[in-house]
């Protein structure tokens, strides 16, 4: 049986997780103690992330639009995640963490531009 590490909801919502191999729908409760997200089709097979596990979230920003995916880099790993509620999500996340552990994440053309910068510098 599934056991909840919050003692109070701040905010549900429904989303994606991409931990696995494939997708699973399913829905994330953001608490007073961790993020988790249930999947719908085995609720055993939960994620818990305490907030205190967490070194950044982040998503990428245009303007002031907020992707529905977004990323969290724990001390274990990285998880990735997609919800309609990202923005509300990434608020709370702010409340709990600090504004220095939210992040803008890079944009496929930034990280592109990047590593075409990398490999003319190695070239050089």
């Amino acid at each position: 049986m599934a056991q909840s590490l919050n003692t109070t909801v701040l905010f549900q919502t429904t989303g994606v997780s991409y931990a696995d191999i494939g997708s699973k729908v399913g829905k994330f409760l953001i608490g007073d103690k961790a993020i988790e997200f249930y999947p719908d089709t085995n609720v055993e097979r939960y994620i818990q992330i305490p907030w205190g596990n967490i070194q950044h979230i982040g998503a990428n920003v245009h303007g002031k639009t907020i992707s529905r995916h977004f990323e969290i880099q724990t001390d274990s790993g990285k998880f990735l995640f997609a919800s309609k509620d990202s923005g509300k999500i990434l608020k709370i996340a702010r409340e709990k963490l600090g504004n220095d552990k939210v992040i803008k994440l890079p944009t496929l053309l930034q990280t592109i531009g990047k590593k075409i910068k990398q490999v003319f510098a190695k070239s050089s």
